[in-house]
């Protein structure tokens, strides 16, 4: 199984923010820097983890963005599939439909599958996810790599 693009930034981001420096905010923008990917797509990223309840931003002076009590305590698993939705592996119906899907064993096989490697992560907290060595090395990321030399 493969994660969008969008289920990675997040995960990236919420990782980010859960070593940050208790009380000290990152903007987006910073995030985004950071993880060396478009700003845009780190803020439609956060609009979502803000909609789930895992990061709160602040506006204005002295904003920016923590990890909520949620999202430090929250499941990767959980939070995987908030993020991915409920789509299967596979593409049964749609446009145009597979002919097999009245009696395929493997649509029910991948579902199964893609319902282990959710549960694999279930058990893992965000906070977990960051220890050691994870968390030094997210803290000593700085983004230089986006910037170009003057």
């Amino acid at each position: 199984m493969r994660l969008t693009k969008f289920t990675d930034l997040a995960l990236r981001a919420v990782m980010r923010l859960a070593v940050a420096e208790q009380g000290t905010s990152l903007t987006t923008r910073e995030v985004a820097e950071v993880m060396n990917v478009p700003y845009t797509h780190m803020a439609k990223a956060i609009s979502r983890l803000q909609h789930l309840g895992v990061v709160e931003a602040r506006r204005g002076r002295g904003g920016g963005l923590e990890l909520t009590e949620l999202g430090h305590r929250a499941s990767m698993g959980w939070l995987v599939r908030e993020l991915e939705g409920a789509d299967e592996v596979v593409a049964c119906e749609g446009d145009a439909p597979c002919p097999l899907r009245a009696a395929c064993r493997l649509r029910r096989a991948l579902r199964d599958a893609q319902e282990a490697f959710y549960a694999t992560l279930d058990p893992l907290t965000v906070s977990e996810v960051v220890a050691s060595p994870t968390g030094p090395v997210l803290i000593g990321l700085t983004g230089l790599s986006t910037r170009r030399p003057d």
